[in-house]
C-alpha cells in the first residue's frame, strides 16, 4: 500500500481498506497486527459537518490536510484514543481522513487482551474504534506516523485480503444534516462490527443538584 493508493475522496477510498492489516510493534512489545473489518469517511473542508476537517484547517486538525497515509488521532469524551488514515484527493485545501471503526485481532492476542481493563469476548477486543485503538496500544503520541511509506514507522497499514460483501450505512453518532450521509462501510460477515446507533438527541445543559452544569457529550469520528 502507498500514498498514492490514498489520495482520493475519503469515501471512495474507505471500502478498499476493509481486509486490509494493521501491524503495531512498539520498541519492547510484542507485535500485534488486525485486520479491519468497519471503517468510516470524512470529508474536507465545507464538504461534511460530520468532519473535523469540516471548517478548514486548525492547529488540532493540521495532519487531516497533510499527506495521504499519516496517522491522525483525536481524544474523545475526555477518554478514549481514536485511530484514522489521512485520506484526501491532495489538490490544495484539501483535507479529510478514514476513521478505523473496528478490527479482528489476529496475532498478538494476549498482549490486545491485557490492554483492556476488563475481559471481554475476543470479538469485541477491537469493536469499536476507542477498543481498536486500545487493544493496538495506539494514543496521542502516535500521531503524524507514516503508515505506509515508512517501513520503520511502528504502526504500519499493509495490504490484505478485500471481505466477501461490503455493506454501507449512515456513520455512527453522527446528527445534524450529515446523519444520513451513508459514508460507514463495513465486511457483511464480520462480527466484530460495532453495532450502529444514531447519535443521542442533544440536551441543554442543566443544573445538577451540586450547583455545576452537566452535559452530555458526543463521540463521532473524526467529529
Amino acid at each position: 500500500m502507498t500514498p498514492a493508493d490514498l489520495a482520493g475522496r475519503p469515501e471512495e477510498i474507505a471500502p478498499s481498506l476493509l481486509g486490509a492489516v494493521l501491524r503495531v510493534a512498539w520498541p519492547g512489545q510484542a507485535t500485534v497486527t488486525a485486520h479491519l473489518v468497519e471503517v468510516e469517511a470524512y470529508a474536507g473542508t465545507g464538504e461534511d459537518p460530520a468532519s473535523h476537517a469540516h471548517r478548514g484547517p486548525r492547529r488540532a486538525n493540521l495532519l487531516l490536510f497533510a499527506r495521504p497515509g499519516l496517522l491522525y488521532v483525536y481524544f474523545t469524551y475526555g477518554m478514549h484514543w481514536c485511530a484514522n488514515v489521512v485520506s484526501h484527493p491532495g489538490t490544495p485545501g484539501a483535507g479529510g481522513g478514514i476513521l478505523l471503526r473496528a478490527a479482528r485481532i489476529d496475532t498478538g492476542l494476549d498482549l490486545a487482551r491485557a490492554r483492556v481493563p476488563r475481559p471481554v469476548p475476543e470479538r469485541e477486543l477491537a469493536r469499536g474504534p476507542a477498543r481498536l485503538a486500545r487493544a493496538l496500544g495506539i494514543t496521542g503520541a502516535a500521531g503524524g506516523l507514516d503508515l505506509v511509506a515508512d517501513p520503520r514507522s511502528p504502526v504500519r497499514l499493509l495490504p490484505g485480503t478485500p471481505p466477501g460483501e461490503i455493506r454501507s450505512g449512515p456513520r455512527v453518532g453522527v446528527s445534524g444534516t450529515a446523519a444520513a450521509t451513508p459514508w460507514r462501510f463495513w465486511d457483511a460477515a464480520a462480527p466484530e462490527v460495532s453495532a450502529y446507533r444514531p447519535a443521542a438527541p442533544r440536551r441543554r445543559p442543566r443544573r445538577a443538584g451540586n450547583g455545576t452544569a452537566s452535559a452530555r457529550g458526543r463521540q463521532g469520528g473524526p467529529a
